[in-house]
């Protein structure tokens, strides 16, 4: 059995315990919160503890995984844990991943230890698809929709906004775009072309909901290249309309093969479940941590350093017999 610590029980760490029930190979030890332990009841019954229990480095644990946000956690606790133990994280700030990684990769290098950053489906299984689609059809353009869903990263970056006590962003399609790629016809779109946002946000009493929308927009990586609207609701609608975390999406990409031979490829999400289907990306490459660290390996990784038959609980004969 590959023992499993989560840091942080929120709609990911959930994610990853349904996801950890899952998988024959993969136990619970234990959950990590910086709440009050006592204040926590697992849905599997896992013995909740205090994330000052890890910095000690002795909990018995394989593989740390870290449900934490990529706004202002993740860029701290992923390097301090992976200089302790086998870490996986679901970074998804795209522009800041080369740093993140660069951290992380110093850490865990020196401790001897794995540590997988940005699983999940983008960064993570999209990603993988963009660079086979890219591999074998060097001529071509790849192209990711995301949605209409919820959006965890964006919605965490919105309530850290001073004055916010909760938030839904959704990401949205933009139609025509769509339509416009799926023709192979290889359109340069911006990225204020290709999605919109929309953000439900409950605000505080009395904040000045002018500053909070301003910020919101203006956000770098997150909203300011995007056309994003705001409503300001209130906690009933929120629990109302807006209780699930649904999500999906696309990755197409649209290439030649030789002159006047056009090919599109498309893989495509349609979750009802953003963090459950994240949790179980992020499972998947725990077992992947565990094993690499075994043979020898340390350091900083990502999806597309990991071959798929590390991430499969199978054999690789019953891979090849039941897969290939």
């Amino acid at each position: 059995m590959i023992k499993i610590g989560i840091l942080g029980y929120g709609n990911l760490g959930k994610g990853v315990e349904a996801a950890i029930a899952k998988n024959e190979d993969l136990s619970l030890t234990a959950v990590y919160t910086r709440r009050a332990p006592e204040s926590i009841q697992t849905a599997s019954g896992a013995a909740v503890k205090s994330i000052a229990d890890l910095e000690s480095g002795n909990e018995d644990i394989d593989v740390l995984i870290i449900c934490s946000g990529s706004a202002t956690d993740l860029p701290e606790q992923t390097p301090k844990f992976a200089a302790l133990y086998n870490v996986i994280d679901s970074f998804d700030t795209h522009a800041n991943i080369p740093t993140h990684f660069a951290k992380v990769d110093k850490a865990a290098q020196q401790a001897g230890k794995i540590g997988i950053i940005s699983c999940g489906w983008d960064p993570g299984m999209f990603s993988i698809n963009r660079v086979y689609s890219m591999s074998v059809m060097p001529d071509g353009e790849a192209y990711t929709f995301w949605g209409r869903g919820v959006s965890q990263g964006h919605s965490d970056a919105v309530r850290r906004i001073a004055g916010v006590k909760d938030c839904r962003q959704y990401t949205v399609p933009v139609p025509a775009a769509l339509e416009a790629v799926r023709s192979g016809s290889n359109p340069e779109l911006t990225t204020r072309q290709k999605h919109t946002r929309e953000c439900f946000v409950v605000a505080e009493e009395g904040a000045d909901l002018a500053r909070i929308e301003n910020e919101i927009k203006t956000m770098p990586n997150y909203f300011a290249d995007y056309d994003t609207t705001v409503h300001f609701i209130d906690e009933a609608e929120m629990k109302a309309k807006h209780s699930t975390l649904p999500h999906g999406g696309s990755v197409i990409y649209s290439g030649t093969s030789s002159e006047g031979t056009k090919h599109v490829i498309e893989y495509s999400l349609k979750l009802d479940s953003n963090p459950e289907f994240t949790g179980s990306v992020l499972a998947a490459y725990a077992r992947a941590a565990y094993r690499l660290n075994q043979k020898g390996i340390s350091g900083a990784k990502t999806v597309l350093d990991i071959a798929p038959a590390d991430i499969s609980p199978l054999s690789g004969e019953e891979l090849r017999k039941h897969y290939l």
